[in-house]
């Protein structure tokens, strides 16, 4: 997500390290480079220019410690981060679901942009939250759109409303208004409206969209664009607006980007908000949008509230507790170790997860060695094992061993690695007994397997 523009950025403040104070040439070339930069990263024209223009007049005010300061690379960072913060919306918009339920959610966009599965992730969200989502198929024109919703719908465990007809045939804001009555009649309080797309704009998708909104009246109007698209997503994102009227956008294959140049064009543009981004596959990859964590990411300074959310929403509460019990007995076997990496997991991708700590910026994640499958070979092994010998693990000979290579689809070699962990780990823990300091190792044991 946003390397390139990240690793661009990280030259051009590295440049300025260690040089003393900051010449006003030197500000300018700075600033041209921090221009380039977002232009590589496809942010529209107009938007670099007034962002770098908005840094430039607050590197140059009265008050400003960038030309005084003997580390003027932290100011100009600060300027930089605050300035991102407020390019992409300032704050974090939720979605506007008040008002007589069922809410509705008209969600739009193209062919491809991810707008089908987009629905199922927002259903699944709600549903986590409390609400009780409804999903309708209101696209009529593309033949799998409502089998792929369907099926959707199920991985999410959440009510679809669906009517077939011929391609083209059917009324779909009958669809629409059917399915209201259905929401309020299984006291569903999110009705979430899949549409129509097209491979491009055309009259015919903005009339049925502008015959939706008149019909539902929706609290939200969500318009789902491909982050990779750059200045395309831009472009449709300003007609889409002009047109029917958006309350917000959504950012779907946003880890994919390496640029950022949607995210960083689309509130200037259309002035409004990011709500939602999709960070991945899974129908439960779906984020909110924190302007403010967002910039953090791109200036390489991490993501510590996304990752301590993550945490919190993969770890059990009471497998934590206990946990901490037999961290404090010491007594640590590899049921537990399994566990924990089932935890871990949950999490999501390793690299994904690593790429919200501070200063694991994109460059260094790039040259990483992140073996995803090694947790994989990890949670075989130990399944293999027996409970008996998950519980004493001292027991496991070579001829055991054996058997869990071979259970496991692994060699002997990668047992005894699994076993010289597992008695690090231990030894770890009885050190931290004897020194007093179990009581500090918590719940951020869970976070740091």
């Amino acid at each position: 997500m946003f390397q390139e523009l990240q690793e661009r950025l990280a030259g051009v403040f590295r440049a300025m390290q260690g040089g003393g104070r900051l010449s006003a040439e030197s500000l300018e070339q700075a600033l041209r480079e921090i221009r380039r930069a977002l232009l590589a990263a496809d942010v529209e024209v107009s938007v670099a220019r007034d962002f770098v223009a908005r840094v430039k007049e607050r590197a140059l005010a009265p008050d400003s410690q960038v030309l005084r300061s003997l580390t003027p690379q932290q100011h100009v960072v600060k300027i930089v981060h605050d300035e991102l913060v407020q390019l992409l919306g300032g704050h974090l918009e939720p979605l506007a679901l008040g008002g007589t339920p069922p809410a509705t959610i008209l969600v739009m966009g193209l062919q491809g942009s991810g707008k089908t599965t987009f629905c199922a992730k927002l259903a699944l969200q709600l549903k986590g939250k409390g609400r009780r989502p409804m999903l309708v198929a209101c696209d009529l024109q593309r033949p799998a759109a409502i089998d792929q919703l369907e099926v959707l719908a199920a991985q999410a465990q959440v009510p679809c409303h669906a009517e077939r007809s011929e391609p083209g045939k059917g009324d779909v804001v009958a669809v629409a208004q059917n399915a209201l009555a259905a929401a309020r009649a299984r006291l569903c309080d999110v009705l979430i409206v899949d549409t129509a797309g097209r491979l491009q704009i055309d009259e015919p998708l903005m009339g049925e969209l502008a015959r939706l909104t008149t019909a539902l009246r929706p609290a939200e109007k969500l318009l789902v664009l491909d982050a990779m698209t750059g200045q395309e997503a831009v472009s449709i994102a300003r007609t889409f607006d002009q047109r029917i009227g958006i309350t917000g956008s959504v950012l779907t294959k946003l880890d994919g980007d390496a640029r950022g140049g949607a995210a960083l064009s689309l509130v200037q543009v259309t002035g409004k908000p990011i709500k939602l981004v999709g960070v991945g596959e899974k129908i439960a990859d779906l984020d909110a949008f924190h302007p403010d964590r967002m910039a953090g990411r791109i200036l390489g300074m991490g993501d510590m509230m996304s990752l301590i959310e993550k945490a919190q929403e993969g770890i059990d509460e009471e497998q934590a507790q206990k946990l901490e019990r037999k961290l404090r007995r010491a007594e640590f076997t590899f049921e537990d170790m399994l566990e924990q990496l089932q935890q871990v997991r949950k999490m999501g991708p390793l690299k994904q997860v690593l790429g919200l700590l501070p200063g694991m910026n994109a460059k260094a994640l790039k040259g990483a060695a992140i073996d995803e499958r090694q947790l994989d070979r990890v949670t075989a092994i130990i399944r293999s094992m027996t409970k008996d010998e998950r519980r004493r693990p001292e027991i496991l000979n070579g001829s055991r061993r054996k058997r869990i290579a071979r259970g496991s689809g692994t060699d002997v070699a990668d047992v005894n690695r699994v076993l010289k962990q597992y008695r690090d780990m231990k030894k770890m823990m009885r050190a931290l007994k004897k020194a007093g300091s179990i009581d500090r190792l918590g719940k951020g044991f869970l976070a740091g397997m």
